[in-house]
């Protein structure tokens, strides 16, 4: 499968784009997904945490089951034409779970996947205490799987390895750039993640020892970098998922508090202050267009005369 316009090629060729940041966020949901399009993001990211968890309410400590993961992931993927990846946590299991979960991701659309090296009986979302790695033969083993199940179906599918390595109880900075090192060197994973970098200089480190592609999270940094910021360090990929979430949590907060002291009010000046600005994007249906219209469409080619009066006693229906 070497589809050029897939997703999974389309990823790809923007995680090995060397002159052009790719910005990482999270989709809050289908609907959202095609706004940040218009918006102009070119890919996107489904994460346990944040996005499987802010529709289910299931925290990010392993509860989440693959299929929940991948159907909904699948969902914004197919109502989006952005690559879109997910978080893959663990694996989900041993080798044979992995390998399901990149078959799973592939027929579900889904551009790539992110594994975490974290043992899958304790796995914990990122900055938390008592974080453990795998072994790194086991770790070894998991991104192997992955990128073999891969390479059978979909070699443009995209492989993440998420090191967490750094501020694991039972690991060092010493053996998190090794790690780094032999996920993508000796499992051929295409993409690298440091979750946790404490200085830029340990972002320096790693981008010099890695050859492919590479991206950090904030980890214990003083602050967010920026996009040129990345580009100066030679990195060309962004980590921001949470950004969608913080806006939105604000924004809806802010309106909610308003909406208890001035009601109707706070509508009505919410929709005044949008006046003149680029208006919000519809969130119906998206590439696949079963919507309204379709129906519509399929109705009038299906029904009778009789059936069909029906747009015309509606209102604003004409036939």
């Amino acid at each position: 499968m070497n589809d050029q316009g897939s997703a999974s090629y389309r990823l790809n060729q923007l995680i090995h784009r060397k002159d052009k940041v790719l910005a990482m966020m999270h989709p809050p949901s289908a609907g959202h997904a095609r706004l940040m399009e218009e918006a102009g993001c070119e890919a996107a990211f489904v994460g346990t945490s944040a996005v499987v968890g802010g529709l289910t309410g299931l925290g990010d400590v392993g509860t989440a089951t693959m299929t929940e993961c991948v159907q909904i992931a699948g969902w914004i993927a197919n109502n989006c034409t952005m690559p879109i990846m997910v978080d893959g946590d663990t694996g989900h299991g041993g080798i044979m779970a992995v390998r399901r979960l990149v078959r799973e991701c592939i027929k579900a659309g889904l551009a790539g996947v992110r594994i975490d090296d974290q043992p899958i009986e304790g796995k914990r979302t990122t900055q938390s205490a008592g974080l453990e790695v795998v072994a790194m033969d086991q770790a070894l083993t998991r991104y192997r799987a992955a990128v073999d199940m891969k390479n059978e179906l979909d070699p443009n599918f995209v492989i993440m390895a998420q090191c967490y390595a750094r501020d694991a109880a039972n690991s060092s900075w010493d053996d998190c750039l090794a790690r780094m090192v032999a996920y993508q060197e000796v499992a051929g994973v295409d993409w690298v993640q440091l979750e946790s970098p404490h200085s830029i200089d340990e972002v320096k480190e790693a981008r010099k020892r890695l050859k492919g592609p590479f991206s950090f999270m904030k980890g214990r940094l003083p602050r967010t970098l920026g996009l040129k910021e990345h580009l100066d360090l030679g990195v060309t990929i962004a980590w921001y998922p949470g950004f969608t979430h913080s806006v939105m949590r604000a924004a809806l907060w802010d309106f909610l508090n308003d909406f208890q002291d001035r009601e109707i009010a706070a509508w009505e000046d919410f929709q005044a202050s949008r006046k003149g600005k680029k208006p919000m994007p519809p969130m119906g249906t998206g590439p696949n267009d079963e919507g309204l219209e379709k129906q519509r469409e399929l109705e009038e080619r299906y029904f009778g005369k009789a059936a069909l009066e029906k747009y015309k006693r509606a209102q604003g229906g004409t036939l």
